[in-house]
This record gives structure tokens, C-alpha cells and sequence, in this order.
């Protein structure tokens, strides 16, 4: 795809070296994976709009997107494609800094990781309870919650270990994920306030169509009742939080399909979402 070489000939030669040639340790490192996955997840929506453009233009004109919407990180490669964050590079730099902010948020004074996510399977409602049992002191939240029977869990090490324990009691399964830290959860606090000064600084802009945000899972701008021309803090406000926040992606996907979403496309490395959104009623 010519389009997809433009992204990446403009990333540069070291966030291509770690697509081509980087190891799967070197990937999981938060400050690779943040600005490589954006990367790829723009290089393959050019990718997608330029099929589009070869494709029959009689089948398109009758076609009308209803919004979009990005898992965690995907959420700015969704602002960028929408035009809130208007240029490439202007993007790499945003998540190189939130993946170095959010790495040295999980890790303790030894450079050692603080926390990390498992992902449980069995009724959300089972699962909050056993998060509520475990958690005692620690840190431990649910942070994505995925589907009606995916739920991800997030927190210290020992918090984790606990709720693998009482879940299991409860016939729930519960599965490591490979990361790094514990995202989404309050330990991200210390990243979520600084990226927002960085945020604040970008110029966002007002989305050019209907963004389902993470922390809402409803239209991004709904909430705004600031004057015409203020937009940028707010979206700079809101996309901090969401460093902190849980996921909630089965009800965006729930919100799309009741705006009239009929096709759900995935566009970006692999296909877990896709997978994901098959479990959604």
C-alpha cells in the first residue's frame, strides 16, 4: 500500500525498525508499543481508505459511517483519523510521552513493575464482587470491561493474586495478560495529571464525526457546553482521565449498534476487537 509506506516513511526510521524488526520483549516495552501500535493502526487506515477509493463508487455512495470509536491507545489514532489531533507526527509525539508517562507511573523506585491486568471470563457483576473482596489495601480495579462475559481487572501484584484466588473459588477464570503495569487503573494518577499538560498544549480539535469515547462510551462531545473555540481543553481533560479510567467498550459497541451501526469495522494490528464485539448482543 503506497498510503500505509507514507505513515510510515513520515514515523521515521526508528518507530519502523521497531515494527520490522523489533522482538516481542522489546514490543511489550510501553514506550515502543504506544507509539509502534499507532503507527500501524494509521498506516492501516490509509491502507483502508485508499481500498476505498479503488472500490465500486456506487456501493460507497450509499454507505454513512455513525462514529468511531478506539480501544484504549486506538483512541487517539481514532482522534487523528476524525482530525481532532491533526497531524501525524503531532500524534506520535502525544503517545510517545503518554507511554513513557504511563511506564514510569508503574513502576516502583528499583524500575521494577508495580502492578499488571488479568482478564476474566464469567458475569460482570460476579466479577466486581470478587475485585471488591480482593482489593483490601491494594490497588485492583476493573478496567475494561469488554463484554458481557470478559471483564479485565487491574491492580498491585498482591491485589491480583488475591482476586485469581477468590475468582477461582467462584468458578470464574482468571488470566494473566502480557503488559507491563497495571493501565487504566488509579495507579496511572501520576501519569493521567501530566498528560494533561501535554494534552492541553496540542491544539485539539473538535472531531470532524462522532467519536464514542472510553470513559463515557457515548458521543465524546455530548457533554460539552463550553463556547465555540474551547473544545481543546475539554478533549484534553477527558482523554487524561481515560489514562485512569476504565474501558467501557461493550457498551460503545451496544451504543453504535443502537445508533444505527449495521457493519463494524476493524481497522489496526491483529483482530481482538472483532473477537470481542462477536460476544456483544
Amino acid at each position: 500500500s503506497d498510503a500505509a509506506k507514507k505513515v510510515f516513511d513520515a514515523a521515521g526510521d526508528q518507530i519502523k525498525q521497531w515494527c520490522y524488526e523489533g522482538t516481542k520483549e522489546m514490543l511489550r516495552e510501553n514506550h515502543i508499543t504506544q507509539p509502534s501500535v499507532y503507527t500501524v493502526t494509521m498506516a492501516a487506515y490509509e491502507a483502508f481508505l485508499e481500498a476505498m477509493e479503488k472500490a465500486d463508487k456506487d456501493f460507497w455512495s450509499h454507505i454513512q459511517i455513525v462514529g468511531v470509536s478506539g480501544f484504549s491507545l486506538g483512541e487517539y489514532a481514532v482522534l487523528t483519523a476524525a482530525g481532532t489531533v491533526d497531524e501525524l507526527q503531532k500524534g506520535i509525539d502525544i503517545v510517545i510521552k503518554r507511554g513513557n508517562l504511563m511506564s514510569f507511573a508503574g513502576i516502583d523506585e528499583n524500575g521494577n513493575p508495580k502492578g499488571g491486568m488479568s482478564a476474566a471470563f464469567g458475569e460482570r457483576a460476579e466479577i466486581l464482587e470478587c475485585v471488591e473482596l480482593a482489593r483490601e489495601n491494594g490497588i485492583l480495579e476493573a478496567v475494561n470491561f469488554n463484554s458481557p462475559v470478559q471483564t479485565v481487572v487491574a491492580g498491585d501484584f498482591a491485589a491480583l493474586d488475591r482476586f485469581k484466588e477468590i475468582a477461582g473459588q467462584k468458578k470464574i477464570k482468571a488470566r494473566p495478560l502480557s503488559v507491563s503495569t497495571a493501565f487504566h487503573s488509579p495507579m496511572m494518577a501520576p501519569a493521567a495529571e501530566a498528560l494533561k499538560d501535554i494534552l492541553r498544549k496540542s491544539e485539539l480539535k473538535s472531531p470532524g464525526v462522532k467519536v464514542y469515547s472510553n470513559v463515557t462510551a457515548k458521543d465524546m462531545m455530548e457533554d460539552f457546553e463550553g463556547p465555540v473555540g474551547e473544545e481543546s481543553e475539554f478533549i484534553a481533560d477527558l482523554m487524561a482521565r481515560q489514562a485512569m479510567s476504565p474501558v467501557y467498550w461493550q457498551e460503545t459497541i451496544e451504543n453504535m449498534i443502537a445508533d444505527g451501526a449495521g457493519v463494524l469495522v476493524e481497522v489496526g494490528p491483529g483482530t481482538t476487537l472483532s473477537g470481542i464485539v462477536k460476544k456483544v448482543k
